[in-house]
Order: structure tokens, then C-alpha cells, then sequence
């Protein structure tokens, strides 16, 4: 949760830094704990880790490096504001708070023996990142490690995950095992002398595989990791190398994710194809929905909320436009005896026609038909939202225009 400071006893010492103000000028609609990413202003000390706000409390913020899609150079200061008006304008100043005991951060745990990384806030898991090695020696060990995802926690506590996760393709007993977490493919590449690949399954034994952590930070706003990730045909060669990058930021009253990828080839072409079910970025819950709960999956989308078990499904022949380049799209489900909803938003910037798929077992996301060639790598950008309870469409509407259209943030002396 955003996390306001007076000056108490766990301060030791408050040095305003010798800095540029900043002020942040809000958009079209109220809007509530929203992220603010700005250049680090001038003169601002290394130290910086909160804002000033106009009423003398302090908000944590972070200094990091701009992100994989950001056009920004340099240094950059991450905060989020409790609220802010719809046209309306809050200064701020960087200051830097000298702190008796630590205050609470997030923090990278390798966790081995899952072939895994946690990111955790304090102590609480807030997301998992499945990356074992591929493993063809059996065709179960491939099924476990053919591609990397990323596991969502519940938001309030952190006591269960929200997610499916990698299962033999051999165990009946799951729904889908190629489904998981928040987890990005294609199943119909083609490329090179008609080669065919199958990200999305791996059955004929294509394979993406984490190949190594390119950055990782984490501080009292967010925790961002950035991971070069190959892609493997059949025959075990690269085709495609990819950058993903997956953020967490301390919002109040749930998760917030940003989801980044640059995928590029050194091919002459690489045909990226599939249809709603089996490509693009999706989010699957957990093996519990599709086994007991689906009756109760409902979706929140710019039209309205839907009835429980209804969903709406891209297809070729209708091509129904309610299921085409939605901005956004909610899931609301029931796992672990409580319903949580989870908001997928899609960047503007991302390629067109984007082609939908929802299911009440608790997977939906949209996919698209691409072309990658060295000159023209595929750059896609989701944001990910998950909270305990339901959500209005206002809501929904509202983070979307904060991620599309962020506040504006002028430096002045």
C-alpha cells in the first residue's frame, strides 16, 4: 500500500534534497494510488527515497533505471500519489528520509528447488517467476520446463496463489496444463524452409527458456525484473530472442503489474499466428475455478458486466467486434472461498487487430497476427491489476487511463 510518512521516531534525520520540484497535472478523471514516473530532477541527491507532498507528509519513492519500453534517459523517480484530481495539479519535492530501522521493501528470494524467483514485499510473496531450465530428458520433464511464467499471489496476504502452474501434460486431473499464470506465446510460427513451432504447447518439443537475468531491482515502490528469454523450434535451434520484463508496484488495495516484451530474430521472417485460445499474453487461474468455482466467473468489460458462465470468444467467421482491440477486459472469480477480480489492460501501442478469448475456468487474453522480421521486432505492453473482491466499470476505466494516459510531470526550479 502507498505509504504516507509524518515526521515521527522512526526518522532519524529528514534532508530535503537540494533539487528541482516537480508537479504532477492530472488527466481527465479522479484517479487513486496512481504510479508517477518522472526523470530524476536536477540537482536531486543519489539518497532521494520519498516526495514531499503539499500537505508535509511524505510518500516512499525510487530511483531506477527507465524501463524496457521507456523512451526516457537517465535516472528516474517512481512515487505514487494518493489521489489526484482530474485537471488538477500537485507540487512535490524529492527529499531524502534517514531511517532508524529499514522501512518495508521488496526484495528478490531465489527459491531453488522450484527453479524459481520470488519477489516478496517484506515478507509477504507477491510474485513467483517459474524459470527452471528446459529439461527434454523425459517427455514430463519437458512438459514441466518448456516455458517460463510468472505466478500472482492473492494480494492481501500473499497466503495462496491465484495462478495455475505446470503440470504434466499426463495428469488428467488438470484442466489445460498448458495454460499458466501470466504467460505470453504463439502456437501456429512458421519460419526458415516451412518450419513450423509451438510455443504455446511445446508437444513437438519447441521450447522458450530463461536464459538470464538482464536487471533486476527492488525498492520501497516496485520490484521489476528483466530476463532474456530464447526461442527454440522443434530441432532445439533459436529463432527468436526475447526481453520480458514483469514489475510489481505497492499500490493500496491490490497488485499492480506491468508487463513489457521486445521480441526480435535474426531471420529473415518469422510468422507469428494462433488463434484467441492458444497465443498472445494471457492470465490463467488457479486449477480450483475450472474444478469447482466456474459457475461463478463472471466479466466486467467496456459494455457492461456480464452474466456468470458467459463469455465471448473471437471467431473467423462472425468476427463479433465486441471481441476486437477491447482496452480492457476484468475477470471476476472465486478461489480459496473469496472472489477476486483481475483487470487486463492493453497499451494502444500494441499491434492490431487484437483478437479476444474468455473462459469461465479462468483464463482470458487476446492475441495477434504478426510479422518479425530483424527490422521490425514485436514490442507489446500489458498492465495487469488483481484485488481481492469485485470491481465497477468506472473503476476499471480509470486505471486503463492512468496506464494509457499517465499524468504529465513538469521540473521547475
Amino acid at each position: 500500500m502507498t505509504r504516507l510518512l509524518p515526521l515521527t521516531a522512526l526518522l532519524f534525520l529528514a534532508m530535503p534534497a537540494a533539487a528541482q520540484t516537480l508537479t504532477v497535472t492530472g488527466g481527465q478523471a479522479d484517479l487513486t494510488g496512481v504510479v508517477v514516473t518522472a526523470p530524476l530532477p536536477a540537482g536531486s541527491a543519489e539518497s532521494v527515497n520519498v516526495v514531499e507532498l503539499p500537505d508535509g507528509r511524505h510518500a516512499a519513492a525510487q530511483i531506477a533505471a527507465p524501463s524496457l519500453l521507456s523512451d526516457a534517459k537517465g535516472k528516474q523517480l517512481t512515487f505514487v500519489l494518493p489521489a489526484l484530481p482530474a485537471g488538477g495539479s500537485v507540487r512535490i519535492r524529492p527529499a531524502t528520509l534517514n531511517y532508524i530501522k529499514a522501512p518495508p521493501h521488496f526484495r528478490f528470494v531465489e527459491n531453488k528447488g522450484e527453479g524459481a524467483t520470488d519477489l516478496v514485499f517484506e515478507k509477504q510473496p507477491v510474485l513467483r517467476y517459474a524459470h527452471a531450465a528446459h529439461d527434454a530428458s523425459t517427455p514430463e520433464r519437458h512438459d514441466l520446463t518448456f516455458k517460463p511464467f510468472h505466478h500472482v499471489f492473492e494480494p492481501s496476504k500473499g497466503e495462496h496463489l491465484l495462478t495455475s502452474g505446470a503440470y504434466p501434460f499426463s495428469d488428467k486431473s488438470k484442466l489445460f496444463p498448458h495454460h499458466r499464470g501470466l504467460f505470453y506465446g504463439w502456437m501456429r510460427i512458421t519460419y526458415g524452409d516451412k518450419q513450423q513451432a509451438d510455443t504455446w504447447h511445446g508437444r513437438k518439443g519447441e521450447f522458450t527458456e530463461h536464459d538470464k537475468t538482464i536487471v533486476q531491482e527492488a525498492g520501497e515502490e516496485f520490484g521489476r525484473q528483466r530476463s532474456a528469454i530464447s526461442w527454440h523450434g522443434p530441432d532445439g535451434k533459436t529463432f527468436a530472442q526475447e526481453e520480458r520484463e514483469v514489475t510489481a508496484y505497492r499500490v493500496p488495495g491490490g497488485t499492480l503489474i506491468d508487463f513489457a516484451s521486445v521480441l526480435r530474430t535474426d531471420l529473415p521472417k518469422v510468422r507469428l499466428d494462433g488463434d484467441p485460445q492458444h497465443a498472445g499474453f494471457h492470465f490463467r487461474a488457479t486449477q480450483e475455478v475450472s474444478k469447482d468455482t466456474k459457475g461463478q466467473t463472471y466479466y466486467l468489460r467496456p459494455d457492461g458486466k456480464d452474466q456468470p458462465g458467459q463469455t465471448r470468444n473471437w471467431d473467423a467467421k462472425t468476427r463479433d467486434p465486441k471481441t476486437v482491440n477491447l482496452p480492457w477486459n476484468a475477470m471476476s472469480f472465486v478461489t480459496h472461498g473469496k472472489r477476486y477480480t483481475v483487470l487486463r489492460m492493453s497499451h494502444p501501442a500494441n499491434p492490431k487487430e487484437s483478437r479476444g478469448s474468455e473462459r469461465d475456468y479462468g483464463r482470458f487474453g487476446d492475441y495477434f497476427e504478426y510479422d518479425l522480421t530483424p527490422e521490425k521486432p514485436l514490442k507489446i505492453r500489458y498492465r495487469v491489476w488483481v484485488q481481492e473482491g469485485e470491481m465497477t466499470k468506472e473503476e476499471c476505466e480509470n486505471l486503463h487511463r492512468a496506464f494509457v494516459d499517465p499524468p504529465m510531470v513538469s521540473a521547475s526550479n
